[in-house]
């Protein structure tokens, strides 16, 4: 090449580099309009049973309706007898049965076919009403510490596990909900602890009935990240447990490490468009700290 041709296409070679940049800039601007734009998910707030002041399930609701709670997370035990009262008693309510809490019998790892049969007959009955109810989904551990025998920790029980996910993913899409792994801290379950362990699974499963949750509680202990661990989840994440990050009490009770601006901030970076529901104790007088509460986590949503 002469010298003044390879001149020539070095100065078109820079202009074009010194004009890609000025593309890029736009583009990143045109993006950050139109994400500027788009509506921020809501804060989507629900209750236990024995989280709100009030004597009477009915007098729980109208607590609910007016601090602007929308979603009610009951257990499961017995809930298909309940069903008929809880759509009574919801009916014309702005309040949502979320998930719903276990409730189950036996357990899905036992090395006891007759345990596995139980748990597969009582978490049916369970996946049936929460169809009824509208719920999203009913949570389920595959075994905590104190349920024995249970199958070892290996690959086989891994596909084991993910054989019958998927047979009940595919009942609770019938039923028109889903089942929800819940990850817990080392103390009371091993086998299943973190949020991405749990979405590893649901993703294998491949069954759009199988998704998982997070619970600030049990990410306290077994997560680097509150961020990281929702992300992980991704399309999977269903439901979101929230307490105090010392003692599960009601949030705030704990003072300062009582912070969950970095999950509300991923939560809010996916869109995550279900339920933040309480699953907590009490320290003090439930009318005083319940408010309290919703204050600080609302405050925090609008932070992250």
């Amino acid at each position: 090449m002469k010298r003044r041709d390879f001149l020539k296409t070095s100065l078109l070679s820079g202009a074009a580099m010194a004009v890609a940049p000025m593309q890029l800039f736009t583009s990143c601007s045109d993006g950050e309009k139109e994400q500027a734009a788009a509506p921020a998910p809501e804060l989507k707030i629900s209750f236990q049973e024995g989280n709100a002041p009030g004597e009477t399930l009915a007098e729980k609701f109208d607590y609910m309706e007016a601090n602007g709670v929308v979603g009610f997370e009951p257990g499961g035990g017995n809930l298909a007898s309940r069903v008929e009262e809880l759509k009574k008693l919801l009916n014309g309510r702005n309040i949502k049965v979320s998930a719903i809490c276990a409730g189950f019998q036996g357990f899905i790892l036992s090395e006891d076919e007759a345990v596995r049969q139980e748990f597969d007959r009582t978490m049916r009955e369970i996946i049936a009403a929460a169809g009824e109810l509208g719920s999203t989904g009913v949570i389920m551990v595959p075994a905590f510490n104190a349920q024995v025998p249970v199958m070892p920790h290996t690959m086989a029980t891994r596909d084991y596990l993910i054989e019958q996910l998927r047979l009940l993913g595919d009942y609770a899409v019938q039923c028109g909900t889903t089942v929800i792994l819940e990850p817990l801290n080392r103390n009371e379950a091993f086998y299943l602890r973190q949020v991405a362990d749990a979405a590893s699974i649901c993703r294998d499963a491949n069954n759009a009935g199988v998704k998982c949750m997070g619970d600030f509680w049990h990410m306290t202990f077994e997560e680097t990240s509150d961020y990281g661990a929702f992300f992980s989840a991704g399309e999977y994440l269903q439901h979101v447990h929230i307490a105090s990050r010392g003692t599960r009490n009601t949030p705030g009770e704990d003072g300062e490490v009582d912070n969950y601006v970095e999950g509300f901030r991923a939560l809010k970076a996916m869109n995550y468009p279900n339920y933040v529901s309480f699953e907590c104790g009490c320290k003090g007088d439930r009318a005083q700290s319940i408010p309290a509460a919703l204050q600080l986590i609302r405050q925090q949503w609008e932070m992250a």
